[in-house]
């Protein structure tokens, strides 16, 4: 292949790809974008990689209608930490029970406003089931026109894109799957949030599962997902945060530890993301449902109650703790030892109740609310540990006041009032108001319920505050688009199911049933929008489990609210037994009484069987009356009602006690509520996302709850509806675009109309007419066998068009590069040869004129200095004092230095004011006395001495009448020590000619002449304390005098200068000697420390304290040179 072909070929493959780059990277880079070792290798592992990961999309799982092959399929991706595999617009998730670091910041910016088809399969991304290409990996994905590149470029530009691309992937995909899903959370998230901007239509994501399976998280995910990425202003931050922080304040309340799943979620909830025209969250609103308030009173082994209680008695404050009557020890409480399991490994309480507070505050509760709220978690435990005793008659009482001590102060209400009602029942007749004692079990009953009423209720209320800090407050603008986020309880089967169960079990019917017509509805819009006929599919219809029910007079719920309203003995067994007489004949419904012999023998007489869309479930009817009236008795509610709580206050309306009509029950109510979240979602786009988990201790794939919970989800009959037509679809374009290379008569590029483009591409490829349709403007292929056979040939065929592009463009790259640098080389050449030139003739004329100025100045050397000669004459001087630098002998060198610094020295000191030598002179002295020796003398060194510290203004008219004709030297401020006491007295030291003056105000106390004058002694350390020794034997003096000046140093040195005994001054390291009185002495002990402090110690010496931290001498002597220079 000769120059020509070459850009001919690059011609027609790549017109634009010097003008634009090519995927990022720089024209000249292109030749590393796929590396030529091992290419060939990597590309045949891709085409066998598909059976080692399996496929992303279970719409393109060839046994669609095995199960074995569903599960195999989840095996094999949970083996490379692939947990996201999807079914059609579905996305299962296999909670994999540990980090695969695949949910950060890095993660998120990868998902926000890409292409949906372009990243791997996340919680955050919803995809197409139609529009699957192959990947690296082996992951089935989704691709747009050539992931995300713009379809305004050529199409032979966007082919080597894609050609090229597809071989880095192959390479580097393969290495990263090592340990790490890299298919992320947030692609549901983002398509759904961008569908919501472009189309202007409301979004919901629907999340369902077991518990443990990762609902929770995944709803988490997702929020913080929208927290990042979306658009940010000052409100739109405060909005952000109070929706990610309401997730563990909701946590904190309502989620509680299982045996499954120990951070279960034990309330359903629906909450809607409001955004503005920017894309901007501007509030919300959550919905919560069917919240488990049996779990206050009653926890099976092994579980336990809410996690607020836990994290505030292991983490509230120990006032807050002693405010509430609360111990740190949560088996003091009734109602949270049930389960014995105080403490979980996983959980911290003490670090929750710290972001539980801070939570709080975030959201908008103020310290009244956040107090209020604590004060009836507290009273639910009080309440637990009320001890009923028996009275007369079988009646009961409570034993001990304690409780009720708290719980009338926590919760606002009269003791005696609310003893009452805890143990009497009032009953209206007849217009008259009668109170019935309780027996032991109705009172702990009345108890049990006033706490899961209070607790309910405060939850309830719980919500609508943090709805109220949610609210959309602007306006100006009332239109905005929402995402619906539904985190809701998936179907559950256990070894005892009760009316929790059967509630949840109901409205995964409903769910299922909207899932399917969904799915129905929107496969058969897309065929007749294509004009493909629309084959009828035949699938489980769950409308007659939901009418079954919920049907009006006939179904469950009216028969369970109809039992729970009739007058006279009714009960449980009662209620089963009109159910067996009610609609005993349905299909999907069977009771012990009208079971056959075999399964009789499974099923207990209280139970009866539902056959839901996910398989049998038996119901034990044991409390099923009581929980559907959760009923509190009248005189309860009045108590709650005269609570001066402002919460309660909100949560017992006195409505309740003036209304007649009986209100609803829990099944009706949350029927009510179902029927309203449904009509909700009919009316909006779906974006869903199921859950599954394997929840083994070992963390390993547990095939056997796999199994089960793909059954109860109802995946397979999910996946068998989206598989009744066609698996894969795409536009034309798209198709033609992606597979044209491998038809000669469609590449380089097609010409014609692209119906035809792909006609004749299909033909080419040997497709079979059963195996695909051609609608209106998409081709539909039925079997995912014929588009994995199509993909491996693409695979195939990149590997030859990638190399021989290869080759061209790294002869064409090569070539061009060679010319650069020849024609660089030349220039630099050229270039360095002109400087080379420059610098001969420039050291040519220097040396020129230096030549001509010697002789000129030799021929003028006799004369005056002049421009002629001076050069000539200097060179001549150095000449000489370099040769006699030489040729000097050692000691005259020295002897010059010293003249030299004599001579320095003299010109400094003739400089020199009086007052400056007079100030260097006190100074020399003090160095003298002190450097080195006492500890602060490197303090003092910067700071100049002060002719005197009192002016004539401090002392006193007699004190300068008494000195007479004495000239005061120097006066400063001192404290006196009295010699046995040692109390401190403040004193004036004046320096005169003769002597030393200690002076009290007008008096003088005591004169010390210089001659007199035995002794000074100071200690080392960093004190202001000296002794002034005189002479015993002198009966005008009283003894040694203890003095302490602020200026220690330079009250010294005065005192040194005046009296003429510089060596008279004593520095002493540990303790001083004085003389008291004739025969007697004292003693002052100096000790370092953190401050400085004089005070008589408990041995009668005087002790000192003296600081021990200073800066170092070269400090001071730095500050010191500073204040000479700016002095001369």
């Amino acid at each position: 292949m000769d120059v020509a072909d070459i850009r001919n070929l690059m011609r027609k493959t790549q017109a634009s790809i010097l003008k634009n780059g090519f995927l990022g990277k720089p024209s000249d880079d292109l030749g590393n974008v796929v590396a030529s070792d091992g290419v060939r290798a990597m590309m045949e592992s891709a085409l066998t990689a598909r059976d080692r990961v399996g496929v992303s999309d279970f719409v393109l799982l060839e046994n669609f209608t095995s199960e074995a092959s569903f599960i195999e399929n989840l095996r094999k991706r949970f083996k490379e930490n692939l947990i996201y595999t999807y079914i059609g617009s579905v996305l299962v998730s296999v909670n994999p029970y540990k980090d695969l670091e695949i949910y950060t910041k890095n993660h998120m910016e990868r998902y926000r406003g890409v292409n949906f088809y372009e990243v791997s399969p996340h919680i955050g991304k919803r995809y197409d089931l139609r529009h699957i290409e192959e990947e690296g990996d082996g992951a089935r994905r989704e691709f747009p026109p050539f992931r995300g590149i713009p379809l305004n470029r050529e199409p032979s530009e966007l082919m080597l894109q894609e050609l090229v691309w597809s071989q880095k992937r192959v390479e580097n995909r393969l290495k990263q799957q090592r340990g790490t899903d890299s298919s992320d959370v947030y692609a549901v998230g983002d398509n759904a949030y961008r569908s919501m901007r472009t189309e202007r239509k409301d979004q919901c994501i629907l999340i369902s599962g077991e518990s443990g399976a990762g609902k929770t998280e995944a709803s988490k995910k997702i929020l913080q997902y929208y927290a990042v990425t979306c658009p940010v202003s000052d409100q739109v931050q405060t909005v952000k945060d109070r929706l990610l922080q309401s997730n563990p304040v909701l946590e904190a309340f309502g989620n509680a530890k299982t045996l499954r799943n120990d951070n279960s979620s034990r309330f359903g909830k629906y909450m809607d993301i409001q955004f503005d025209f920017k894309g901007a969250p501007v509030g919300g609103h959550i919905i919560n449902y069917l919240l488990e308030k049996s779990r206050v009173v009653h926890q099976n082994h092994g579980e336990r109650n809410f996690h607020i209680f836990y994290q505030m008695i292991e983490g509230g404050e120990e006032d807050l703790l002693r405010s509430l009557g609360l111990e740190r020890n949560p088996q003091q409480y009734q109602y949270l030892v049930k389960g014995n399991c105080p403490k979980v490994s996983s959980i911290n309480d003490r670090s929750e109740w710290k972001l539980v507070r801070k939570a709080l505050t975030v959201i908008g509760f103020n310290e009244d609310d956040v107090e209020e709220l604590l004060n009836i978690i507290a009273s639910v435990l009080h309440l637990g540990n009320i001890q009923y005793g028996e009275a007369e008659e079988g009646n009961s009482c409570i034993t001990s006041d304690t409780q009720i001590k708290y719980l009338a102060r926590l919760l606002g209400v009269n003791g005696a009032v609310l003893t009452e009602a805890l143990t009497h029942k009032k009953i209206i007749a007849k217009g008259e108001e009668l109170m019935s004692p309780l027996n032991l079990e109705q009172a702990s009953s009345a108890r049990d319920a006033l706490s899961k009423a209070v607790y309910g209720r405060t939850f309830t209320w719980l919500v609508n505050k943090i709805n109220a800090s949610l609210t959309y407050t602007d306006d100006s603008s009332k239109h905005y688009s929402v995402i619906g986020l539904l985190d809701i309880y998936g179907f559950e089967v256990f070894q005892h199911n009760s009316f929790e169960q059967f509630c949840i079990n109901y409205c995964n019917e409903k769910l299922q049933q909207l899932f399917i017509e969904l799915t129905l509805k929107s496969e058969q819009e897309e065929y007749e929008a294509e004009g493909i006929t629309w084959e009828p599919v035949q699938y489980f219809n769950n409308k007659i489990i939901c009418d079954l029910v919920e049907e009006k007079f006939k179904g469950i719920i009216s028969i369970l609210d109809e039992e729970c309203l009739r007058p006279g003995d009714a009960n449980d067994l009662t209620f089963l037994e009109k159910l067996e007489d009610t609609v005993g004949g349905h299909a999907h419904l069977v009771t012990h009484k009208l079971a056959d012999t075999k399964t009789r023998k499974v099923m207990a007489r209280d139970e009866f069987r539902l056959l839901h869309y996910a398989g049998e479930v038996n119901y034990n009817v044991n409390g099923f009356l009581d929980k559907n009236n959760d009923l509190l008795f009248r005189n309860l509610k009045e108590v709650m009602c005269m609570s001066e709580n402002k919460i309660l206050t909100k949560c017992f309306d006195r409505e309740e006690l003036s209304d007649k009509k009986r209100p609803d029950t829990a099944a009706t109510q949350f029927k009510a509520s179902l029927a309203k979240l449904m009509e909700i979602l009919m009316s909006w786009s779906r974006r869903t996302s199921a859950a599954s988990s394997p929840m083994t201790p070992s963390r390993r794939f547990d095939e056997v709850l796999i199994r089960h919970q793909v059954k109860y989800l109802g995946l397979m009959e999910n996946l068998r509806v989206r598989r009744a037509g066609f698996a894969y679809r795409r536009r034309y374009e798209v198709f033609l675009q992606r597979y044209k290379s491998l038809c000669p008569d469609t590449w380089p590029s097609w010409q014609g109309k692209l119906r035809e483009g792909v006609a004749t591409l299909v033909k080419h490829l040997g497709y079979k007419p059963e195996e695909y349709k051609m609608g209106r403007s998409k081709i539909f292929i039925r079997f995912p066998k014929t588009l994995f056979a199509t993909e491996d040939a693409l695979e195939t065929r990149k590997h030859s068009l990638a190399t021989k592009l290869q080759a061209g463009w790294r002869g064409y790259s090569q070539k061009t590069k060679f010319q650069k640098l020849r024609t660089s080389a030349v220039r630099v050449q050229a270039w360095w040869r002109g400087i080379l030139a420059r610098r001969r003739a420039q050291r040519r004329r220097q040396a020129a004129d230096t030549i001509r100025r010697f002789v000129k100045g030799f021929i003028y050397r006799h004369r005056e200095r002049c421009p002629e000669n001076e050069y000539f004459l200097d060179y001549v001087r150095y000449s000489f004092l370099m040769n006699l630098r030489r040729n000097l002998p050692k000691s005259a060198s020295e002897q010059l230095r010293k003249l030299c610094m004599q001579n320095m020295v003299w010109s400094y000191c003739k400089k020199i004011n009086p007052e400056w030598k007079h100030q260097m002179e006190q100074k020399m002295i003090a160095s003298e006395l002190f450097k080195d020796k006492k500890d602060n003398y490197p303090q003092s060194v910067p700071k100049l001495f002060v002719s005197t510290r009192l002016n004539g203004e401090d002392l006193n008219p007699k004190v300068l009448q008494a000195l007479g004709s004495e000239k005061m030297k120097y006066a400063v401020p001192v404290t006196k020590y009295d010699r046995r006491g040692y109390k401190p007295r403040p004193r004036q030291l004046l320096l005169t000619s003769n002597c030393a003056v200690i002076v009290e105000e007008g008096k003088l106390k005591q004169r010390i002449e210089y001659e007199a004058l035995k002794g000074i002694s100071v200690s080392s350390l960093s004190d202001g304390v000296f002794v002034l020794h005189v002479p015993s034997e002198d009966n005008k003096q009283k003894g040694d005098v203890v003095l302490q000046s602020d200026h220690v140093i330079e009250t010294l040195t005065k005192i040194a200068i005046c009296s003429d005994k510089i060596n008279s001054i004593n520095i002493i390291q540990g303790s001083i000697k004085y003389s008291v009185a004739q025969g007697k002495e004292g003693i002052i002990d100096f000790t370092p420390g953190s401050e400085l402090l004089v005070a008589k110690a408990k041995n009668g010496h005087l002790s000192v304290v003296s600081l021990n931290e200073y800066p170092p001498l070269e400090h001071y002597l730095r500050l010191t040179s500073e204040v000479l220079l700016s002095l001369n």
